[in-house]
């Protein structure tokens, strides 16, 4: 493994600017992040809110308390930076991905608070839409299966639970958006001539967007039952969509990305083959598949990469893994094996090897690329040899082994080899790891100099697009590298591993049963 050695970048050490400015409206925070020419951070400033839960399962979000958020987090960042507007050449955007939130056009008040993408309160309607056909009903077209995550059944169900929507829908009093475009809108004038826009990523996870047309289907919209008035016009992710009033008045607003893809993004991964993953509670791996959206036969998702411009979009395949950090959590906070999470190296580095045990994490059941809700966690091949070291190092190669699972279903369904994976989020700094997963990958894994994947992403296309750079090219230039592991294990000790590991995943299936 090689280390290039890191600089930390105080505000202290940038010119003069110009600069480009980001907002990253997440799912527990929102956040403003300056960039310079370098791409480096010049300055943070970041804004939790409330996480409501008015019943098991249901998530919302307040979608006004998240603008005043925004605004005060704008301010802070060009506070902090000792910046004004005039040296802040354009804006991006980037966010949580799926929220859906209703909002009165003439007034600019939510009708409801937004639902966010882990609610799960549209699992009947998704069955009921399902009808004969199941959860693929719309997946040649969009790209999704049907389920709770995605956009197009919370809105249909605000319109059917909601008192008086529906009807205000039909008569056009309403507007649709994910929080890019509550936030765009919002930022461009609000009532007063504010833009109703969002991107083609976005737009690809609400299932209500065509993924070879880039447009809304009228006939999804019609089975799911949304009025096509609602929905925001559909724009590539790199472009200047208006201009912001409020704290950076006049200051081009230029490009929206839902949070993963903008790690694709900021992470540079502008070639076929090039894959970003993110390591965080759960894990999200995207894989650029070039100019062709590739169907998944192996429960993938088909999903808009970006699209720069007027340019041809780039499409991705994605997957999810439910638990990885969680798993590290769960071992420090309901096991009391460790104390610290960053102490799993040191325990997992103190034995040669997992003593033959293996951990398959299915806690809410199996993701990609299985999808069985009736699986449950499992340790497999426990002897008395097996000691906490050696569960330490079965709880690293499972995050190393799901990857893997989703990387061979990846090359199963688009023919694309697994040229490099660059790595983002918490769990990186976990040397041991790192190494573990490009052994299991057989490939390199590389961390960059700058974490913040997700924000440097929307800069990075809000910079293109008003020639802040020139190009992808410049863009690649400017990526740097921290660290990279190559695979330094045998062929013939992957095989085996990763047979057992599989032989571990099958014990985990079937252990919920249906129950009437």
């Amino acid at each position: 493994m090689s280390e290039t050695e890191n600089q930390s970048a105080g505000a202290s050490t940038h010119g003069e600017g110009p600069f480009i400015a980001a907002i990253d409206q997440g799912t527990t925070s929102s956040r403003c992040i300056v960039f310079d020419k370098d791409g480096r951070i010049v300055a943070v400033d970041q804004k939790e809110h409330e996480q409501i839960f008015p019943k098991p399962g249901w998530v919302e979000h307040d979608a006004a308390e998240i603008w005043t958020n925004v605004q005060q987090v704008v301010t802070g960042a060009l506070d902090q930076a000792g910046i004004t507007k005039s040296d802040v050449v354009a804006l991006g955007i980037t966010n949580q991905r799926e929220t859906t939130l209703l909002w009165d056009k003439a007034t600019g008040e939510p009708v409801h608070n937004a639902l966010v993408w882990q609610d799960t309160r549209t699992d009947a309607l998704c069955r009921e839409l399902g009808r004969n056909v199941g959860q693929d009903r719309f997946r040649r077209e969009t790209g999704l299966p049907l389920a709770s995550y995605f956009s197009g059944p919370k809105i249909r169900w605000l319109l059917d639970n909601v008192d008086g929507l529906r009807e205000r829908a039909e008569r056009g009093e309403l507007l649709f958006g994910t929080m890019d475009s509550w936030v765009i809108w919002n930022l461009t004038g609000g009532p007063d001539g504010g833009r109703h826009v969002t991107d083609v990523t976005n737009a690809s996870r609400t299932m209500l967007m065509n993924l070879r047309s880039m447009k809304w289907d009228e006939k999804i919209c019609d089975s799911m039952g949304v009025p096509m008035s609602l929905l925001p016009e559909i724009r590539s992710s790199a472009e200047v969509y208006g201009e912001a009033t409020g704290a950076l008045a006049g200051v081009p607003v230029a490009s929206a990305l839902g949070d993963q893809q903008a790690a694709l993004f900021g992470q540079t991964c502008f070639s076929e083959g090039e894959a970003k993953s993110t390591y965080g509670t759960g894990t999200f791996l995207l894989l650029n598949t070039g100019h062709e959206a590739v169907n998944s036969y192996n429960g993938l998702l088909t999903t808009v990469g970006y699209r720069i411009g007027d340019e041809q979009p780039v499409y991705a395949l994605e997957g999810a893994i439910a638990v990885t950090g969680s798993l590290v959590q769960w071992m420090r906070d309901q096991m009391g094996l460790i104390s610290t999470a960053a102490e799993i190296e040191t325990l997992a580095s103190s034995v040669e090897d997992n003593g033959g045990a293996y951990f398959v994490p299915a806690f809410s059941g199996l993701f990609a690329p299985y999808w069985r809700d009736d699986a449950r966690g499992v340790i497999a091949g426990l002897t008395r040899y097996v000691t906490k070291a050696h569960l330490a190092r079965a709880v690293l190669e499972a995050t190393a082994w799901q990857t893997r699972e989703i990387v061979d279903a990846m090359q199963k369904d688009s023919g694309v080899e697994l040229t490099a994976l660059k790595v983002d989020g918490g769990m990186t700094s976990n040397n041991l790891l790192m190494q573990t997963m490009s052994d299991f990958l057989d490939a390199p894994v590389v961390r960059p100099m700058v974490a913040e994947t997700t924000c440097l992403g929307a800069a990075y296309a809000a910079g293109l697009a008003v020639g802040f750079w020139s190009d992808t090219e410049e863009l690649r230039a400017n990526w740097k590298r921290a660290a990279e592991w190559t695979p330094d294990m045998e062929a013939a000790d992957r095989d085996r591993e990763y047979k057992n590991w599989l032989k571990a995943v099958q014990r985990t299936m079937g252990w919920i049963e249906e129950e009437n």
